[in-house]
């Protein structure tokens, strides 16, 4: 499946089957030798109240707290299989439990949580102050300006005046591999188009640059509105599609609306 370019392996384990090992995810994600795609959403057993669970690893192997393309995709693939007839149910991922509406012709909307900016929460070493935008300098002297939040995922956003232009492939690594961000984090890059439109790139931990990346857009939004740059209703474009990001306001959960794709089934080869 993918949700704007952003693609995935969807596992059926509500029957109990263990998730898949590192070496497995690997094998799956890789594009020439396996299926190919950026994570692996494993479905999963509910928790009581919601309609299922599910949970991220990324093409690396490592795990992930919060995927909001997924959530879409997992979202669909439940509808898909009969498990809800229902336009309003609840899902529980690692960062918590998220209502999901589905909106029709594949498009599905997800209320992904209250962004969360104090340093303690991202997490952020050796900051303690709490503001919309931090600056640091890297290994090679660099100096960077960014916001930093937590979607149930640690993000930071740098607002840059061409996206296209963005050293994405080199500040992406680098911000991740700075001891600012313990648990690494996943850099977008914002370009502005006007107070309600942006466009956006993502470099995420565990992946490398996607399509698209539904926390990420949550993320770059919540910064952008907490700096005052954009209005709370958003349009953001990223480079496998469109998404639109709601924050009604700061104590607010923020909300993703986006679309879904099927691509193929299969069965894999051990």
């Amino acid at each position: 499946m993918h949700g704007a370019g952003n693609d995935f392996v969807v596992l059926d384990l509500r029957d109990g089957t263990p998730p898949p090992s590192p070496a497995l995810c690997r094998a799956l994600a890789d594009r020439h030798t396996g299926v190919g795609c950026d994570q692996i959403l494993t479905v999963e057993a509910p928790v009581a109240g919601s309609l299922a669970s599910y949970r991220i690893w990324n093409s690396d192997g490592s795990s992930s707290g919060q995927c909001g393309n997924g959530a879409r995709c997992v979202a669909a693939w439940l509808v898909r299989a009969g498990a809800t007839r229902e336009s309003r149910f609840q899902l529980d991922s690692p960062a918590g439990t998220h209502a999901v509406d589905a909106l029709g012709d594949g498009r599905y909307r997800v209320a992904m949580g209250v962004p969360r900016f104090e340093p303690s929460q991202v997490p952020m070493a050796g900051i303690a102050q709490t503001q919309a935008f931090h600056e640091t300098t890297l290994a090679d002297g660099e100096r960077i300006r960014f916001g930093a939040v937590s979607m149930g995922n640690p993000h930071a956003v740098i607002e840059v005046d061409d996206v296209d232009a963005a050293p994405v492939a080199r500040l992406g690594p680098a911000l991740q591999a700075s001891a600012l961000f313990p648990d690494s984090a996943n850099v977008g890059f914002a370009q502005v188009l006007g107070r309600g439109r942006i466009r956006l790139r993502v470099y995420e931990r565990g992946v490398g640059e996607t399509l698209a990346c539904g926390s990420g857009a949550c993320a770059a939004v919540a910064v952008l509105v907490r700096g005052g740059r954009v209005d709370r209703d958003v349009a953001v474009a990223l480079p496998g599609g469109e998404l639109r990001i709601a924050w009604p306001r700061d104590d607010a959960q923020v909300e993703m609306t986006g679309p879904t794709a099927f691509v193929f089934e299969g069965e894999w080869n051990e």
